[in-house]
């Protein structure tokens, strides 16, 4: 999501020092609210796929009728757009409302990792993804450099693995699941650098408190699907799947 379009406040005239301590707060409690929405949508994902992978009945509710299934897909599809574009219409506790619903369906299909991969290998990569996203969305916080031009390349690189994917459904090709996990992967990795600028240019535009919380709620979101994408990309690549 696209920050810098939104407008920049007027020039402050008064006491310079208290207006450098209210920046440097309101930048502070940005960057808090983002990065613990992440978190609590993590954990909501996590306890959600936990609950549902440990009952045979949910199992079977969420996964044995196709049309719970897609219904689940249509959804997070539909917030996801949804979400942003209505996002000025709706009231900041309605938007974190929507992105925990939208965690917790997450979550929910997320189950059958448990049943796929052994938990060993899924605890193994989940380490290995925080400590490169938090990796990357350090160098994305520090960096000098812009990355807009980079995003927008990211971003074309991902509508193409989106195809590939669709594609390789009809054709099962494990030479191909490899090349697109591999590329997924790299393009996640740079996308949470990029996120993670973007979410700082925010944090400094000084904007509305309620635009800014909203924008926070959708900066957690963004980071915490590059956090998930990167997870399952990873997942794929080191395999370890049960018999």
């Amino acid at each position: 999501m696209d920050y810098k379009n939104q407008p920049t406040p007027p020039p402050y005239y008064g006491n310079q020092m208290n207006h450098g301590n209210s920046f440097v707060i309101q930048f502070n409690s940005v960057m808090r609210k983002v990065y613990v929405r992440m978190f609590v949508g993590l954990l909501i994902s996590a306890f959600c796929a936990l609950g549902v992978a440990s009952s045979p009945a949910a199992l079977s509710f969420f996964f044995g009728n196709r049309l719970v299934y897609f219904g689940m897909l249509i959804a997070m599809f539909a917030m996801a757009i949804m979400i942003p574009v209505r996002m000025n219409k709706m009231s900041q506790t309605a938007v974190l409302a929507l992105f925990c619903v939208y965690s917790a369906i997450m979550g929910a299909w997320l189950a059958p990792i448990f049943l796929v991969y052994r938990l060993g290998t899924i605890v193994s990569t989940l380490f290995i993804t925080a400590g490169t996203f938090g990796a990357m969305s350090v160098y994305g916080y520090f960096t000098k450099s812009d990355l807009s031009r980079m995003g927008s390349y990211l971003m074309m690189g991902l509508f193409g693995v989106i195809i590939l994917s669709v594609v390789n459904i009809f054709f099962h090709s494990s030479a191909m699941e490899w090349i697109i996990s591999i590329v997924g992967v790299a393009l996640f990795i740079g996308l949470t650098a990029w996120d993670t600028q973007q979410v700082r240019r925010l944090a400094q535009a000084g904007l509305d408190p309620a635009m800014t919380d909203k924008l926070a709620t959708m900066g957690a979101m963004n980071l915490y699907l590059d956090f998930i994408n990167l997870f399952l990309f990873l997942l794929r690549i080191f395999g370890g799947r049960n018999n």
